[in-house]
């Protein structure tokens, strides 16, 4: 090319000369999905890339923005409604079963039921005379009158949640939570069904 026309190619439409453009630099191979290429020694895992911080984070967020609106239009916490639909849902259950599907420690459990019974929501039953009797927890008529009253509510913030991923992306993340709760059953006993601490409300 000649250098005139290099020139010209070079100067604005007011005569003032312009820098050639530079060329566009190379992408960098991106990082990614810190999860993609991942050893059994879990080196190339950073905190805030572990499953637990995420799956906390994740949960904690879900809780304040989902949950707590919808039980506390109940007068509950989200402890208190979470049994409240548990015991709703069976009938009734015994205490451990509580326990277990909660995901609570004993302590948090027993607590709530307290405070449930108190307000004539559930009714505790003792069976058995020994010290390890055995708590049966049914739901009464203003149990289930307040939890169907909230239930709907419930389900559209869900909903809500959920639709902000594609169909493929609760499928593949409705797959994986069963898989990564059916790992973790299966790598050790239940601490809330064997006597052991668990934390609060299923926080990592």
């Amino acid at each position: 090319i000649p250098q005139d026309k290099r020139q010209a190619a070079c100067e604005t439409i007011d005569g003032n000369m312009s820098i050639p453009p530079s060329p566009l630099p190379v992408p960098s191979t991106p990082t990614g999905n810190p999860w993609t290429h991942l050893d059994e020694a879990g080196s190339s895992l950073t905190v805030d890339a572990f499953l637990t911080t995420l799956m906390s984070q994740v949960g904690n967020a879900l809780r304040r923005t989902i949950t707590v609106p919808y039980a506390d239009t109940a007068g509950l916490t989200v402890s208190e409604w979470r049994l409240l639909a548990l015991v709703a849902h069976a009938g009734e259950l015994p205490f451990s079963a509580l326990v277990a599907q909660s995901t609570s420690d004993k302590a948090l459990v027993s607590r709530a039921l307290r405070l449930l019974e108190e307000r004539g929501l559930v009714a505790l039953l003792a069976q058995g005379s020994t010290p390890r009797k055995k708590i049966l927890c049914s739901i009464t008529p203003a149990g289930r009158q307040l939890h169907d009253e909230v239930m709907p509510v419930a389900r559209q913030h869900q909903a809500a949640a959920l639709l902000a991923l594609t169909q493929e992306e609760r499928e593949v993340m409705y797959r994986a939570l069963l898989k990564l709760r059916g790992y973790c059953q299966g790598s050790q006993a239940d601490p809330a069904t064997e006597g052991g601490p668990a934390t609060a409300d299923g926080e990592a």
